[in-house]
């Protein structure tokens, strides 16, 4: 055991003027030294009084490192003073790398790769964002003002794991009425936005291996969400009624989980008709597999009422209906929510309990409220109108600037268009081509997973104003005939 003047370690002296106190100073050096081998186990250490005459700090600064390095198991210290403790050696990165170049990962996660960028909102074009200038503020600062004042404490702990009562209720109501939904509050979950409610789908009803039918295009999400539960993906063609699946899928293929989007089928836009709906559904129990309803941008309809939810069409339907609240209100409020099949509740409950928290207590009691006294409704009425015009725009812009044979996908409902392109126009050289000038369409050809993809653009307008449309399709239109 030596002996070791530490003071030699410390080649600048503690700095007076520094974010660190002296105190933190000295412990880091220390622990610093210690993990680097420079002050090797049995080293014993100065005295504290020596060594704060020596560094010119107070004896107390001293002791306050040394309790906190003896603490963490640096230090120990007996009658004869105190020493380093024996302390493994971490490999230096150069040997690490040597060793192993690439850092272990789970399997799933080459089939992750995402063509997300990391766009900003206000850029033209961009699907999937709602007009977030136009959201009411004022009424929802109202609302959520008022849940401060009147329970500021009880809803900062954990609250029920599916979700507070008062918003379960009210989100029942508004379902039943305005999209015909068959369900009690009680089989209503709670979650942080429709992505991790595909994600407990996923977790809860099937088992890695199990087959999943997703729509052909289709929405990424809803594949990543299978792919992380390790789920065999099979693409299932959509056509102008919606999912289109053959006999033989149902024999070579059966599906443990189905995931579509039957009332606005993204990125398309058609509707699945109501034969094809309730032929999924016989087929559905009859394979005892369950079909995940993304309810997706149905809200925003532009003639007529709303479609109804295919999961109101029958009495315990083999159905779990999802929904956000996203794109009606806006994104970064992350809550969502998941409906359950009676006969799936009392099995499930006790896993949600297990694997769910229940948070974001002040923004659901809130949005219980918005819901409740009509703010919600008022605010998708005044959202349907500025997006009717909006889609107006774009319609006419690409019209005037690419010709009257224009040829798009969609349109009666939702926040984006889809334009088709010709095999010989990739669509993502093009996309990657319209960011540079302000625009990010989304490619079509990503939505698929099999080889025969169609070209195209997916063009939001949600959040892209009139003025933007006219110039973002102009240069869409240079691009093109170029």
């Amino acid at each position: 055991m030596n002996d070791f003047d530490l003071s030699t370690l410390l080649t600048a002296p503690l700095a007076s003027h520094h974010p660190l106190t002296l105190q933190q100073q000295l412990f880091q050096r220390i622990r610093q030294a210690i993990l680097a081998g420079k002050l090797p186990a049995g080293t014993r250490l100065p005295a504290t009084r020596q060594l704060a005459l020596e560094l010119q700090v107070s004896r107390n600064t001293v002791i306050a490192v040394w309790t906190q390095l003896q603490a963490e198991g640096f230090l120990v210290s007996d009658r004869q003073g105190s020493r380093v403790t024996p302390v493994a050696q971490l490999p230096a990165p150069a040997a690490m790398a040597g060793h192993d170049s690439e850092p272990r990962l789970a399997t799933r996660v080459a089939q992750l790769n995402s063509s997300h960028r990391p766009f900003s909102q206000e850029m033209a074009l961009r699907p999937g964002v709602p007009a977030l200038s136009h959201f009411p503020l004022a009424q929802w600062r109202r609302v959520f003002n008022r849940v401060m004042q009147h329970q500021p404490h009880q809803l900062l702990g954990y609250g029920d794991p599916l979700g507070e009562s008062a918003l379960r209720e009210a989100l029942a109501q508004h379902l039943a009425l305005a999209r015909g939904v068959r369900c009690t509050p009680e089989q209503i979950v709670i979650t942080e936005g429709a992505q991790q409610a595909l994600s407990l789908c996923v977790l809860l009803l099937s088992n890695p291996g199990d087959i999943g039918w997703v729509e052909e295009p289709g929405y990424r999400g809803a594949k990543a969400a299978m792919r992380t539960g390790d789920l065999h993906i099979e693409p299932v063609a959509v056509d102008t009624h919606g999912l289109a699946p053959q006999p033989q899928d149902w024999q070579q293929r059966p599906p443990r989980l189905i995931y579509t989007t039957p009332t606005h089928q993204y990125p398309t836009g058609v509707v699945m008709s109501a034969p094809r709906r309730l032929a999924l559904l016989a087929a559905a129990r009859e394979h005892q597999a369950w079909i995940i309803e993304d309810d997706y941008d149905s809200d925003f309809r532009y003639s007529g009422e709303p479609i109804a939810a295919m999961q109101g069409m029958a009495q315990h339907a083999p159905v779990i209906y999802v929904g956000s609240f996203s794109k009606t209100l806006f994104p970064a409020l992350r809550l969502g929510f998941m409906v359950l099949p009676p006969q799936l509740l009392p099995r499930l409950r006790p896993a949600l309990h297990e694997v769910l928290r229940g948070g974001n207590r002040l923004e659901q009691q809130a949005l219980a409220a918005f819901l409740r006294n009509g703010d919600f409704s008022r605010h998708l009425s005044k959202m349907r109108r500025l997006y009717r015009q909006r889609q107006t725009a774009l319609r006419n812009a690409l019209i005037q600037q690419l010709g009257e044979k224009v040829s798009l996908l969609g349109g009666e409902c939702g926040m984006h268009l889809v334009l088709q392109l010709p095999p010989a126009i990739q669509d993502i050289a093009l996309a990657d081509q319209l960011i540079q000038s302000g625009c990010a369409p989304g490619a079509l050809s990503g939505f698929y997973l099999g080889e025969h993809k169609q070209q195209g653009l997916v063009l939001g307008y949600g959040n892209t104003s009139t003025s933007q449309i006219s110039n973002a399709v102009a240069q869409l239109a240079r691009l093109i005939n170029r």
